[in-house]
């Protein structure tokens, strides 16, 4: 059943409104595209009852602003009426290449600014929206989920913090550790892997792909990522492998404990493609050592996959390791901010989720389950068997 036919049969939670920050400005104008799109081609049998009101509109963004004061203090500004609307506020707090002026100074926004602005927002709308959706593709402070000394949950906090201000639910893709949402046990918290846009997007890019066991393997870099490498490797009939990293926990350099040794477990890979799947890529290090240990193991071709492309210490290493033959391919999405340097790479992929969430916000604006959406195992194999893979 397509979306439209699916959709014709249910009567929208409210009026929906998108609430794009800045931050989200890009992602949500594509998003606002689609679901204008879908509607204008949509019909139902009750389209003039007064609960279809404002179904149809040739935008869905609603207007607002964060402007600042000199000092560097803000305040959130909702510039239209929101009354009795189903909002989904959209927010990238990975975005760091908004600037605002403190006292003559250019500071680049950080995650904390965003956060607040995203605060600021929710304050704005004053209790007035019927229901509050936050979509935060890249969690707010998923990195510091638990306590391992004397140390603050900055994570869960912030969830505690949002509902607590009157939001419903939050959509995140691929939380760091999705346990946090122990936090806020009676609200809803959606953690939306991204598995079919990655097979979609390397079928599409890469024409000579054989997901088969006999030419392809793929590989967790790390314990943590396990489950993620488990899921891919399950739906496409591969076989896995992982690294473990040997850290010294003696020392702290920048805020961690450094990496002695990445250890393989798994079987031969000689020959084969590799795909190294992990949620982010941060430095860029720990990723490049594990494809240092798979070509020094007679890897084929390896592609490294990521949910968030941070690239925190810049671009010049994975150029250099396109160049040694290290690296064949890089995908990750754009959900959050990418760079016109990095889309320029001729070893990246970016892999667009704005159809994505359109669909997840236009089923849930219908009060409709999205579990058909956030479990892809029926469209993975559509799409294998579209690009005769199975």
């Amino acid at each position: 059943m397509s979306n439209n036919e699916s959709m014709s049969e249910k009567i929208p939670y409210g009026e929906l409104g998108l609430v794009a920050l800045e931050s989200s400005r890009s992602i949500g104008n594509k998003v606002n595209d689609y679901i204008v799109s879908w509607r204008k081609d949509r019909t139902h049998e009750q389209s003039g009852d007064i609960e279809f009101a404002g179904y149809k509109k040739d935008s869905y963004l609603v207007s607002c602003s964060c402007p600042r004061f000199g000092s560097g203090e803000a305040k959130g500004i909702i510039k239209e009426s929101v009354r009795g609307m189903d909002l989904y506020i959209l927010v990238d707090v990975c975005n760091y290449s908004l600037t605002y002026s403190i006292c003559g100074y250019e500071n680049h926004m950080s995650p904390d600014d965003h956060y607040q602005d995203l605060k600021r927002i929710i304050a704005a709308v004053g209790g007035k929206a019927r229901r509050i959706t936050v979509i935060m593709p890249f969690l707010y402070e998923s990195r510091q989920h638990k306590r391992n000394a004397r140390e603050s949950l900055d994570c869960a906090l912030a969830l505690q913090e949002l509902s607590d201000m009157g939001v419903e639910s939050i959509i995140t893709f691929d939380a760091h550790d999705p346990r946090v949402q122990n936090a806020i046990p009676l609200k809803s918290f959606e953690t939306v892997p991204p598995i079919y846009q990655f097979i979609k997007a390397m079928l599409k890019n890469v024409p000579d792909l054989h997901f088969n066991s006999d030419k392809m393997m793929i590989i967790s870099p790390d314990e943590g990522a396990m489950s993620r490498a488990v899921y891919f490797a399950n739906v496409l009939n591969l076989d896995i492998g992982m690294f473990y990293k040997r850290r010294d926990y003696s020392t702290i350099i920048n805020g961690r404990n450094p990496i002695v040794a990445h250890e393989f477990l798994g079987s031969d890979i000689e020959g084969k493609d590799v795909v190294i799947i992990d949620d982010m890529i941060g430095s860029g290090e720990s990723a490049i050592d594990v494809a240092k240990e798979l070509k020094r193991r007679n890897a084929n071709r390896i592609f490294i996959v990521a949910t968030f492309g941070l690239f925190t210490n810049g671009l010049e290493k994975f150029d250099e390791a396109y160049e040694e033959g290290l690296i064949y391919r890089i995908l990750t999405t754009n959900l959050i901010y990418q760079t016109d340097e990095l889309l320029s790479r001729e070893y990246y992929i970016n892999v667009d989720m704005s159809k994505y969430i359109a669909l997840l916000i236009d089923t849930l604006n219908h009060d409709s389950t999205i579990s058909h959406l956030l479990n892809p195992t029926e469209r993975i194999q559509k799409i294998l068997k579209k690009y005769d893979q199975l």
